[in-house]
């Protein structure tokens, strides 16, 4: 066990690696139109360009915590940096979009096992008093970077050239690897297990399917059968892989960690809670762009009463948990979510900043109320032996949930949109770039000088994004209230760590 002092200089370095995941996710969007233009790059190149690190992202993550317990998680640690950092100079200095896709992808592998072992590391790094602690911080730095993105993103491109948005990884990538070698100590799980190729192969393929398949979906609208059939095909794989879990001799995950509550239910409501995050942060930039008419930065400064309200949240849940339980805080926290997304729900399109900055603060709050807790009630429920590949799991559980609530409240947003705005004596190409999206709807009223227009696409959009909070709202809210009737409300111990060589025991139920 590292020294009390090294522990928290490890802390940090783990975070910074978590924000610089975080921001990859979102400081790209910022830059697509000007990648369009100096890449010239289609709409399919824009697509495969965001799509292959999230791809990549979901199909690595159960190996890579895997790889993590059996070959040791510091060494996989500062390899991913090595990598993420490389990928994120060829993104900077790429002439081509093949390049640029290629590099995504290198950007994705070394996310997908960041993101575990990060969290992997801080079963090993503290006890179970002080991890609810350090969850907070690791949890809020993951958070941060989301609306950060845009904020960096847009500042970068008005002072610096495309590559710029890539290049910010590299000094925090070399701060990480100076971080990891000097504090982190190296741990590992049960090195003597064997591999399951099987259900590498299956869970990689299904997890890859889904979420191509439900990103595809809204891109294409939920009738397309190429999107159902792809998203449906890796629900099938996925299940087999659970069939082949239950038989194999060395199964990649241990089935038996869902015997345990607080692990089931921490996952599942951290997922829940990251359905309504990324739902929330898919609808907020287009409001504020197209119907307020913000540049990037502008964007991404109005975000930033989501970053207040996740710090202020996350600081009271770390407060509270050793009193109340993960259980009264995680219910509470999606309370607040659920009510500052209903909140959010009235917003019209002449609705003052003052009061969406109100509404957005409340949901922030329950959000940082809501992840520390969830997921430091999973994590406390794995033994250092299986923290690798139970952190990729939890992880590959919010990236999906994550996919799914962009693509759903996506669909619900767009879908009311093109119902309600009113093309009427436009002609076809113009009808179609006013129903394609706001932004384009926009574009054609101020071309036409049309106010009518121009009121009917803003009206639209804002009853869209209604309806997409609505969704997000009743989502956090059955989740309080699962939260309420399942999940424990003390976090477990951590299960004792086992005797080199030896098999793990299944895990107990939390009551």
């Amino acid at each position: 066990m590292a020294t009390s002092t090294s522990r928290w200089w490890a802390l940090a370095a783990l975070a910074l690696c978590t924000l610089a995941v975080g921001l990859d996710s979102t400081v790209l969007s910022v830059a697509l139109p000007t990648l369009a233009g100096d890449l010239h790059a289609t709409t399919g190149d824009l697509q495969w360009i965001t799509t292959a690190y999230l791809l990549v992202l979901a199909a690595a993550l159960l190996p890579a915590g895997m790889l993590g317990d059996r070959f040791g998680r510091k060494r996989m640690l500062l390899g991913a940096l090595v990598v993420f950092g490389a990928a994120s100079v060829a993104c900077a200095y790429a002439t081509t979009t093949g390049q640029l896709i290629a590099a995504r992808a290198a950007l994705g592998l070394g996310a997908a096992v960041l993101m575990p072992l990060t969290s992997a590391v801080l079963t090993v790094l503290f006890e179970p008093a002080e991890r609810s602690r350090a969850l907070t911080v690791w949890v809020t730095a993951s958070a941060l970077g989301i609306p950060l993105g845009p904020v960096v993103g847009g500042w970068l491109l008005d002072h610096f050239w495309w590559g710029a948005v890539f290049l910010i990884n590299v000094p925090m990538v070399l701060a990480g690897l100076v971080a990891v070698a000097l504090w982190v100590p190296e741990s590992h799980g049960d090195r003597g297990r064997r591999f399951d190729p099987v259900g590498i192969v299956l869970s990689t393929a299904g997890l890859v399917a889904v979420t191509y398949g439900v990103i595809e979906a809204g891109e294409r609208g939920w009738t397309d059968p190429l999107s159902l059939l792809t998203a449906a095909g890796g629900g099938a794989l996925l299940a087999l892989f659970l069939a082949w879990q239950r038989r194999a001799r060395a199964p990649l995950v241990d089935l038996a960690l869902f015997r345990s509550r607080a692990f089931t239910w921490g996952s599942l409501l951290a997922t829940v809670a990251s359905f309504g995050m990324f739902g929330m942060l898919f609808a907020l930039p287009q409001f504020f762009q197209a119907i307020g008419g913000s540049d990037a930065l502008g964007t991404g400064l109005r975000l930033l009463p989501v970053i207040g309200g996740l710090l202020v949240g996350a600081r009271v849940a770390g407060r509270l948990e050793p009193r109340l339980g993960a259980r009264t805080l995680v219910t509470a926290g999606l309370v607040l979510m659920a009510a500052g997304l209903f909140a959010g729900a009235a917003t019209g399109p002449d609705t003052g900043y003052g009061s969406v900055a109100a509404w957005i603060s409340v949901a922030g709050v329950g959000l940082g109320c809501t992840m520390p807790p969830a997921m430091n009630a999973a994590l406390g429920a794995l033994s250092v032996e299986r923290s690798g590949v139970g952190s990729g799991l939890i992880q590959a559980m919010r990236q999906v949930g994550a996919a799914i609530g962009v693509t759903v409240l996506g669909t619900v947003l767009n879908g009311a949109y093109r119902d309600q705005v009113d093309v009427t004596g436009l002609s076809a190409t113009a009808a179609g770039a006013v129903r394609d999206s706001a932004t384009a709807g926009v574009a054609v009223a101020g071309g036409l000088g049309d106010g009518a227009l121009l009121a009917s696409v803003r009206a639209a959009f804002t009853a869209g994004m209604d309806s997409a909070l609505v969704v997000a709202a009743v989502v956090a809210a059955v989740g309080a209230v699962l939260s309420l009737l399942f999940l424990p409300g003390r976090a477990p111990a951590a299960p004792a760590p086992l005797p080199p060589g030896s098999l793990p025991a299944p895990a107990e139920s939390v009551v």
